[in-house]
């Protein structure tokens, strides 16, 4: 697949080793991006790691948690500032998606100022229970640059791992274990908070699967891209989408509208999903040139678009994917 800003990512790479010298050496001391002393702390690339890491540190052990894509930049898209390379050799846990897209981080680990920083890659903790990426019968082709960069493509494991929530209980997890080896007089806090957080995530999995057993049809259609490819293969669902989860394509050939359009009519399906990056207009797109043009438009969270305001406000992994499973179970009626 090729990723949003590919191009500028592959110049950008070169030049992270010299913004983090910078970002050291300007970096005034006592600053915002130094931890606080005794604190232990914590750098999420994205939002559903950030809130895991919070939800398993608690209130109790007053660890800093720093979320870096916090603007609303998905991690397609994300380039570290110097700020930001200064936290991760600084902090004391950091914990990021480890796919394509996180290709930086290869470069930024190099620099490191805290000889006791631990890293969490959430692709390689899966290992090879990361699921390749699919090209969907039907699915926008993708503009090739090159026998090279098609022969990686193929080999490409898809990144949208945290939504499963069985990976979110795994990787909440390995957190517990990282934090309790950082911080043992912080041990069992840290460890009870994991267990009560994965029995509810297990709950929720329970209602997920509750759901798909009980569903009238087993197909999703997405006039969007479509990143919830775990979520489908847990639940024994299949799915139509114009693009792939990280496609870097934006419009959508007129076979692939009208194949989405088929498939509506075909399969009698009320709903058309979306995802909340999405602005709508394939989806109403597809709606339209569909016979019945009827179908309910709705949206799917991908937790890919998560601000720090909305961090605050009380956005959760648990409430976006409980969201995810009203909107699912319509989808499926």
């Amino acid at each position: 697949m090729k990723k949003h800003k590919s191009g500028q990512r592959k110049l950008f790479l070169p030049l992270l080793a010299c913004a983090l010298f910078l970002g050291l050496l300007l970096a005034p001391a006592g600053c915002g991006s130094q931890p606080a002393a005794g604190k232990l702390r914590i750098v999420t690339t994205s939002f559903p790691l950030y809130d895991w890491a919070r939800n398993v540190a608690g209130e109790a052990t007053d660890a800093e948690l720093v979320f870096l894509q916090d603007t609303g930049v998905d991690l397609h898209s994300y380039q570290p500032t110097a700020d930001d390379l200064v936290k991760i050799a600084s902090c004391d846990l950091f914990l990021y998606v480890g796919g394509e897209s996180d290709k930086w981080v290869e470069d930024a680990l190099k620099n490191g100022t805290n000889p006791k920083r631990r890293c969490l890659n959430l692709m390689e903790i899966l290992g090879d229970q990361a699921l390749e990426e699919e090209e969907k019968e039907g699915m926008q082709a993708e503009a090739e640059h090159g026998e090279q960069d098609h022969e990686e493509e193929k080999a490409e494991r898809d990144e949208h791992v945290w939504l499963s929530l069985k990976n979110a209980s795994l990787f909440t997890g390995k957190i517990a274990e990282e934090l309790a080896a950082l911080d043992p007089d912080h041990r069992e806090t840290y460890r009870n908070n994991a267990a009560a957080y994965r029995k509810k995530l297990d709950d929720l999995q329970k209602e997920y699967e509750a759901a798909a057993a009980s569903a009238g049809t087993k197909t999703l259609l997405f006039g969007d891209r479509f990143p919830f490819l775990y979520l489908t293969k847990e639940l024994g669902l299949d799915y139509y989408a114009a693009f792939k989860g990280c496609s870097a394509e934006s419009e959508a050939s007129f076979e692939t509208i009208v194949f989405l359009a088929g498939k509506a009519d075909e399969l009698g399906l009320k709903v058309i999903l979306k995802t909340e990056s999405g602005d709508g207009r394939l989806a109403e797109t597809v709606r339209q040139t569909s016979k019945s043009k009827d179908q309910t438009i709705l949206t799917m969270d991908s937790l890919q678009s998560v601000t720090k305001a909305k961090a605050q406000e009380g956005v959760t992994y648990l409430g976006a994917m409980q969201s995810n499973l009203e909107v699912l179970k319509e989808a499926l009626q």
